[in-house]
């Protein structure tokens, strides 16, 4: 099964974090594009629907990636997928050596 988690852990790597980052940057420059033409035509005083449009999609796309990207790692922390960028498959663990000089908690009833 490791050479499974390795691979997932490599596409994820190189093919779908890239793309996340890909569509929110072009979602982020939508965003900048629309703000530039509001501003643009503010000039003339008419208001601008099309720039409006823009800056709307632009947060939008934004959105649903940074919610993709939250999706992704709360399936790959709840089920362990290894989707992480460590593709050598350690885990974290904490270091808990000290819990227990914590003053005025009896967090083991000792």
């Amino acid at each position: 099964m490791p050479a499974l988690s390795d691979i997932i852990g490599r596409f994820t790597t190189y093919i779908i974090n890239p793309a996340i980052l890909v569509v929110f940057a072009a979602g982020f420059f939508l965003f900048v594009y629309g703000l530039v033409e509001f501003l643009w035509n503010s000039r003339s005083g008419k208001p601008d629907e099309a720039g409006k449009s823009h800056m709307i999609y632009g947060v939008i796309g934004m959105l649903i990636m940074a919610s993709v990207w939250g999706i992704i790692g709360v399936i790959n922390d709840t089920f362990s997928l290894g989707l992480s960028s460590n593709s050598s498959g350690a885990s974290y663990s904490p270091d808990m050596n000290r819990l227990n000089s914590v003053q005025g908690a009896n967090f083991f009833g000792k």
